[in-house]
């Protein structure tokens, strides 16, 4: 069914996904609690720059990424110098374009997941003489994980259609950059139109898998009291 060009495609994608979606989670995780409690006046600049990719064109993203990263840019300078090479048309060039489409994706609903619990566990912690950062990993985590189920599927998903950011940062070699999105690019340019529906077939089908897995997701939320739920946090503290 799948060729063995189509395999390494396919898990060159799944890795890119696995490591950009883990990354983001640990990036994302005290950059949507600062966005979720802070006053700031920088809040609205920083939340524009989060979201900048939603509305940017991919190709945009990726030529500015490339430029960054090419020989003559400061990334591309700095790590030269470090004895890295260059970053760009290289994996890791794919996990830092992956990582920078998909932050929205990633942040917002962390965010929003923030929010909905509001200050009062925070206080009610407070009161119960734990400190800023027992009360933020015993009760602000466990009351967000949904958010975080939400940002890890929706943000892996995304990464595995992402085509204009890795074509512009990491061009199609096969092996090591081509993912499952310039595979169908490239049968779809050689008119193997059979072979192109094979591949965007499954990712039509696991799309729908990923829609209905978070819809499945969102209603099977637990519903449990907030008193209960940050006493209990507390009470499972050492």
């Amino acid at each position: 069914m799948f060729s063995p060009d189509d395999l390494a495609a396919i898990a060159l994608t799944l890795r890119l996904a696995c490591v950009t979606t883990v990354v983001l989670l640990l990036l994302s995780t005290p950059l949507a609690w600062w966005l979720a409690t802070t006053h700031s006046r920088w809040r609205a600049v920083v939340e524009g720059a989060v979201a900048l990719p939603l509305v940017l064109p991919p190709t945009v993203l990726g030529f500015y990424l490339l430029v960054a990263l090419g020989p003559n840019g400061p990334v591309g300078q700095l790590t030269q110098s470090m004895g890295l090479g260059l970053l760009s048309f290289t994996f890791t060039g794919l996990v830092i374009g992956s990582v920078l489409y998909s932050l929205p994706f990633a942040v917002q609903p962390i965010q929003q997941a923030f929010e909905a619990i509001g200050p009062r566990p925070m206080e009610v912690a407070a009161t119960l003489r734990a400190t800023p950062l027992d009360a933020f990993l015993t009760v602000a985590l466990p009351l967000a994980r949904p958010g975080f189920y939400t940002a890890a599927i929706v943000t892996f998903a995304h990464t595995l259609g992402e085509f204009g950011v890795v074509l512009m940062i990491g061009g199609n070699i096969p092996g090591q950059t081509r993912v499952v999105s310039m595979q169908i690019y490239g049968y779809t340019e050689a008119m193997e139109f059979a072979r192109a529906h094979v591949l965007s077939g499954a990712m039509v089908l696991f799309s729908m898998a990923v829609l209905v897995a978070l819809s499945v997701l969102n209603r099977r939320r637990p519903r449990t009291s907030l008193g209960g739920s940050v006493g209990a946090s507390l009470r499972a503290t050492p």
